[in-house]
């Protein structure tokens, strides 16, 4: 009966997000039988989509860029400071605590102006530009990308904290009568383990990630939306601009949730009796649906 519910539930919240869409485009096109009404030009739009220029395009790139290196800074932060909230040294624990409190508690957009502007300007820090090789990398995304990855751990903390305590305890004493040491015990035997109930809730993480990163025009970084948004304030052209927007972001999204599927049927190997048992299926993950009894792990250390 709860399943029927909830089926039903989902079906009726998807049938309102379409009638809202259906809506909305036939108020678009009525409106253009009014005089003095907007007149949309859709070139702008395709040509956004279908032939981009080189600025959308660096800014595709530089986005999926900042998206992958801040989630692996945050993935790493994120395993020491669950050690460091799992650990017998207090200090330790203060710190890990410290840190996930304020970056957990304080709005991303915040700590981005706080970090760079605040310590810039009060001259603490001065972020340098990054040369490696032939690229240098600019003050503002070295930051941003940073600060987005410190942002990333806190969260991810909580995450790897939730997949090591899944961890059957029996497995610590095991490798412990063996020998080995707690380096040897995390590394080989708990995290591998505790991997398949991190995937799940670090795959969303990640899509949450490629979205943040238009937070970044706060330090005028031209990744995605700061490039459409400079397009739109000069043209006045906001609605082509960002259904191309849009578009763009969704096909990064929509092409990690095949990536997502992939690597939690390839971690679920072993423990469910079919490929696609007990996990999400594509349109639950593009439209953040969840199935009869899902939950658990991908409701763990959500934004």
């Amino acid at each position: 009966m709860a399943n029927s519910i909830r089926a039903f539930g989902t079906r009726r919240a998807t049938l309102a997000g379409f009638l809202l869409v259906l809506l909305f485009s036939l108020a678009a096109c009525s409106s253009q039988s009014r005089g003095g009404a907007y007149h949309f030009q859709w070139d702008i739009t395709f040509t956004s989509i279908f032939q981009p220029n080189g600025s959308i395009i660096n800014g595709l790139w530089l986005t999926i860029g900042i998206s992958i290196v801040a989630q692996l800074l945050g993935v790493g932060l994120g395993i020491i400071a669950a050690l460091g909230r799992m650990s017998r040294v207090w200090p330790f624990r203060i710190v890990a605590n410290f840190y996930i409190w304020f970056f957990r508690g304080t709005p991303l957009i915040v700590q981005l102006t706080f970090l760079f502007y605040g310590l810039l300007i009060s001259k603490v820090l001065v972020w340098p530009s990054i040369e490696i090789g032939p690229f240098v990398i600019a003050a503002e995304v070295f930051a941003g990308t940073l600060i987005l990855g410190i942002n990333e751990g806190a969260y991810m903390a909580e995450i790897v904290r939730a997949g090591i305590l899944a961890v059957d305890p029996g497995q610590t004493e095991a490798a412990k009568s063996l020998g080995m040491n707690y380096r040897q015990t995390m590394t080989r035997i708990v995290l591998p383990q505790a991997a398949r109930v991190i995937i799940p809730p670090l795959g969303n993480e990640f899509n949450n990630m490629i979205k943040n990163t238009s937070l970044l025009y706060v330090l005028a970084v031209f990744e995605l939306y700061t490039t459409f948004e400079s397009y739109s304030t000069t043209s006045f052209h906001y609605f082509e601009y960002f259904v191309a927007c849009c578009f763009w972001y969704l096909l990064l999204t929509t092409l990690w949730a095949f990536v997502q599927g992939w690597l939690e049927r390839r971690f679920a190997r072993g423990t469910l009796p079919t490929p696609d048992a007990g996990g999400p299926n594509l349109r639950e993950r593009l439209l953040g649906q969840r199935g009869p009894g899902a939950g658990g792990a991908d409701a763990i250390g959500g934004h």
